[in-house]
Parts: structure tokens; sequence; C-alpha cells
């Protein structure tokens, strides 16, 4: 069958979801407790040992095959925009995300700041002095956040047009 990367991803999700909803389930179900005097049988809860693994195992094996094709998909599927893979742009973004997280720090510095010590004592006062060109890094700030859009819209665009199969 058919599917995006973006419509893919949430089937893995669900998959994921009912796996681990099966797991608490049986982990309710497998033992129980009764009193001393009570009978057991009318507080056991529903529980068919087999059947429970029949179906993990069932939702495992789909969890791999989706996996793996998400996998494939990424690592051949190229991004025409940026000359990159899917599984590149997503090494890419993050690189592009801390850049952008640094630029905008260094540029919210003052080219010359009072620093203030509260342990200090002494009448001395200290300054802070950037070390570097603020028009710049609000230039390359302006660029990166730019390019980080716009890898961010070729990726959603590639993720939710190009298709991939799942059997």
């Amino acid at each position: 069958m058919q599917y995006t990367s973006h419509e893919a991803n949430k089937l893995l999700n669900q998959m994921k979801e009912q796996y681990a909803l099966l797991l608490a389930r049986e982990m309710q179900s497998r033992t129980f407790l009764a009193s001393l005097g009570e009978d057991p049988e009318t507080v056991r809860p529903k529980y068919d040992y087999a059947k429970t693994q029949e179906l993990l195992d069932s939702l495992a094996s789909q969890i791999r095959k989706v996996k793996h094709a998400l996998n494939v998909f990424n690592t051949t599927t190229v991004v025409p925009e940026f000359q990159m893979t899917v599984d590149e742009m997503l090494v890419f973004i993050p690189q592009l995300t801390a850049k952008k997280a640094k630029l905008s720090d260094m540029r919210g510095y003052l080219p010359k700041q009072r620093e203030i010590s509260v342990s200090r004592t002494s009448n001395i006062v200290d300054y802070r002095y950037v070390n570097y060109d603020l028009d710049m890094v609000e230039e390359d700030y302006t660029q990166v956040s730019e390019l980080l859009a716009k890898a961010q819209l070729a990726l959603d665009k590639v993720n939710n047009t190009y298709t991939l199969e799942i059997q």
C-alpha cells in the first residue's frame, strides 16, 4: 500500500501506541490477587497468553516493516531544493536550529555591558565586551533563519507528497 512519509509516521506511532497499550493490559491481567478464602475464579481477569503473544508479535512485525520502509525512504529520497536525502535533512535541520539558537544568543549582547558580581565587595566595575561584529551576527542570523524555514518547508513538501510502499 502507498503512503506518504507523513502518513507512514502517523501509522507507525499508532502501531507503537497499540503495542504499548497491549503490553500495559497484559501487565494488568497476567497475574492477579485473591484474598484468602476468596474463590480465585471470581476475580480472575480475562487473559489469553497465546493470543496476547500472537498479537504482540504481529504488531512488532508490522512496526518493523513500516520502520524499515521509512528508513529506506529517508536514505534514498532526495529533497530537490537541497540535493540532500531526507536522512541528511533530518541531521541538517537540527544543526541549523542549533546555529540559529547560538546566533540568537550572540545578537542579544550589547557591545559593552556592565558585569554584575554578587559575591564581589570591592568598588571595581567589570565590563563585558563583544569580540565580534554584531552586524555580521545579525546578518548571519537572518540568513540561517531563512535557510531553516526553507529547509523545513522543503522537507515537509517531500514528506507530504512523495510516497513509499509498505506491504
